[in-house]
């Protein structure tokens, strides 16, 4: 659905099957020539909601509704965000979500969900997004024996979600709302970041907005200070210490409490933590933020190797 970075034409067709098994050439060949016979395919098109089919709800946002959706030519699978046109501007979040389609169609990556295209009608807004038939991840935690990842699956999805930033700000994004709510999950159990309504693309590297989820924000967001990419590395810190506990660290009944909290770092590290995981999460956790573990160095940390065999 998206314009390939090298086009292939029906002679690459025995290079793109080489190795594919037998039971499964015939159906992979045709998709091939579907796509490649699609009028979408190396050239501008114009998208319309009758170019798919409509399928069962996989969820509901403030906004709109997530269908399961298959492009009508080639079969292709997505997850169809449909959007009224009416509630966003009640929402007055038109300049956000042009925002998120602006950063999310450029990003292309491994663990970021990809924004194949996106289409509107008089009424309605359409993101055809890759399908994450898992959900989300926070239902896997929330359904996980006590509430908790154990450490290789934190490991695991801390690195993925480390390697998805990392890439991010190398192409001057920050994503700004790290939480197990906005990353989806595969079939095959690896993760997509996604939900990327409150970020920002800069060159500046310095933002002032203070915006996100409470029992994530940053002590330089709390305090109306100007911020840069690292915040994300807070984010981390918190996405971690979440995975393995059940909850956020600084979480508590009162918004001041938790400002609170945040800001004397007042972190409690349960006796069942490794050393390991500790010391990954307290690098995060730092203030001032400069002084925060890179993501790199996450993807280093012999925490995180230990736990994925390597």
């Amino acid at each position: 659905m998206a314009t390939a970075e090298r086009m292939y034409t029906m002679d690459d067709l025995p290079q793109l099957i080489d190795g594919v098994s037998s039971e499964n050439v015939v159906g992979v060949t045709q998709y091939i020539v579907n796509m490649m016979s699609h009028p979408a395919y190396g050239s501008s098109y114009q998208w319309t909601k009758d170019d798919f089919e409509l399928g069962c709800a996989l969820g509901r946002g403030k906004f709109g509704r997530v269908y399961l959706a298959r492009e009508k030519h080639t079969k292709f699978m997505v997850a169809m965000k449909v959007m009224f046109k009416s509630e966003l501007t009640k929402g007055r979040v038109e300049k956000q979500l042009l925002r998120e389609i602006e950063i999310q169609s450029r990003l292309k990556h491994p663990h970021i969900l990809r924004l194949y295209t996106w289409f509107h009608d008089e009424r309605r807004i359409y993101l055809a997004l890759e399908l994450a038939s898992q959900g989300e991840l926070y239902k896997h935690l929330k359904a996980a024996p006590n509430g908790r990842f154990n450490e290789q699956r934190s490991a695991k999805y801390t690195y993925q979600v480390a390697d998805a930033l990392n890439y991010c700000h190398a192409n001057n994004v920050i994503h700004r709302d790290l939480k197990p709510e906005n990353i989806l999950l595969t079939d095959d159990d690896n993760v997509k970041l996604a939900d990327f309504g409150w970020s920002a693309h800069t060159n500046s590297n310095r933002r002032k907005t203070m915006c996100g989820t409470l029992d994530y924000l940053p002590p330089e967001m709390v305090d109306g200070k100007i911020y840069d990419d690292s915040v994300d590395q807070w984010c981390l810190g918190i996405l971690c210490y979440e995975f393995l506990v059940g909850y956020p660290p600084f979480e508590s009944e009162t918004t001041e409490a938790t400002y609170d909290k945040i800001r004397r770092l007042e972190v409690d590290y349960p006796r069942f933590m490794t050393s390991g995981a500790k010391d990954l999460i307290s690098k995060l956790l730092k203030k001032p933020s400069s002084s925060r573990i890179t993501l790199v160095d996450v993807m280093k940390h012999y925490w995180i190797k230990e736990n994925m065999g390597k």
